[in-house]
């Protein structure tokens, strides 16, 4: 894990199409902004988790064939 620090304002590059910016220092919450192509799916991890539980879920019932029909590899 590549561990940074910033200041508000600063950025931080993924590759050549994302950029995250520190948006707020507040105590302990940092708000951040995303900007990444719309091809590219951004989620706050526990979203994330809760899609791929349904996905796997739905899998489970037979609804699905197979999980490339979710989008999932």
């Amino acid at each position: 894990m590549l561990i940074l620090s910033r200041k508000t304002n600063q950025k931080i590059r993924v590759g050549d199409s994302i950029e995250i910016t520190v948006i707020e220092v507040r105590g302990d919450q940092v708000k951040i902004g995303v900007e990444a192509p719309r091809s590219v799916k951004v989620f706050r991890e526990e979203i994330y988790d809760e899609i791929q539980r349904e996905n796997k879920a739905a899998l489970a019932t037979g609804n699905i064939d197979s999980l490339s029909q979710l989008g999932l590899k």
